[in-house]
């Protein structure tokens, strides 16, 4: 996100570079294979497309990878999908990137005929491209919020009112999944003022903490467990909450290798297995 002129030859308005595959597998029948192109497709639509008003140079577009897998065929153009994407952003001054998202979503259903095109429009809802709108804004509000304390703010507003359009369509996947899980609750829960240290975590852990690594370890991963620390007095109320679960299944394996071999690996084990039990296996080498 650069302050470049529009007429600088190395920016672009593009956000994403973003890399899709498409699992047929669970299909049977040779009849599905024009699938293979919606990967293309949606390839195209997410990295040609200009989600934001930001220029970016191509070193800054936010690399994202996402998986469409086909789970069945309801008829000859109508599917059940499962969605799971990432999206990662450059560590300053290391050649090492770091996970800042990532979602697996099981509700996606929609239609798609060979040779169909994807549309681009915010304002009309869509069972293909809504989802896809939503999640590009959720990867740029995840994003700017590492960069900028609540830096995505205006991203994640963008995705709660295509949340909005789809309730009013009662679309399926979008809310009523019966475990919080719906793209509804993850946008809610986001924009919640009780998830905002959370938030603020995504903020610390990177700016303060893993940006900080090439001029000083110790001091950074000071920033990193003074973040993890912060999410103690909160674990009882966000512990079961969507994006509580986001953050640490992102995160876990890279917290586990910021402490391993580090003077503050125990004091960072002993924050971990409180607040967050469900990946205590991938924490265990920080005291063994």
């Amino acid at each position: 996100m650069v302050g470049a002129p529009a007429t600088a030859p190395t920016a672009h308005a593009q956000e994403f570079n973003c890399q899709v595959t498409v699992s047929i597998a669970q299909l049977t029948g040779s009849e599905f294979t024009f699938l293979q192109e919606l990967g293309e497709q949606i390839e195209l639509y997410m990295n040609e497309r200009s989600f934001t008003q930001d220029r970016y140079l191509d070193v800054e577009r936010i690399d994202c990878l996402m998986q469409v897998i086909f789970e069945e065929a309801v008829t000859l153009t109508s599917f059940q999908a499962r969605i799971v994407l990432s999206s990662r952003r450059p560590i300053y001054g290391v050649p090492q990137v770091s996970t800042v998202l990532q979602i697996s979503d099981t509700g996606w259903q929609f239609n798609y005929a060979q040779g169909s095109p994807l549309v681009f429009d915010l304002e009309k809802f869509d069972p293909l491209t809504s989802v896809l709108n939503f999640y590009a804004y959720i990867m740029l509000g995840y994003d700017y919020d590492t960069f900028a304390e609540f830096g995505g703010s205006a991203h994640f507003e963008r995705a709660r009112r295509i949340a909005a359009l789809a309730e009013s369509q009662n679309a399926l996947g979008w809310v009523d999944l019966g475990d919080n899980r719906g793209r509804k609750d993850l946008i809610e829960q986001v924009l919640d003022p009780r998830f905002k240290p959370l938030r603020k975590v995504y903020f610390d852990y990177h700016y303060a903490g893993l940006d900080a690594f090439v001029s000083e370890n110790e001091a950074a991963r000071g920033s990193i467990l003074a973040a993890i620390e912060s999410l103690d007095a909160l674990y009882d109320e966000m512990s079961r909450s969507y994006v509580f679960d986001i953050f640490f299944s992102s995160k876990a394996e890279e917290i586990a290798a910021v402490f391993d071999d580090s003077p503050l690996s125990s004091q960072a084990y002993d924050v971990l297995r409180r607040v967050d039990p469900a990946n205590l296996s991938k924490y265990d080498k920080l005291v063994n």
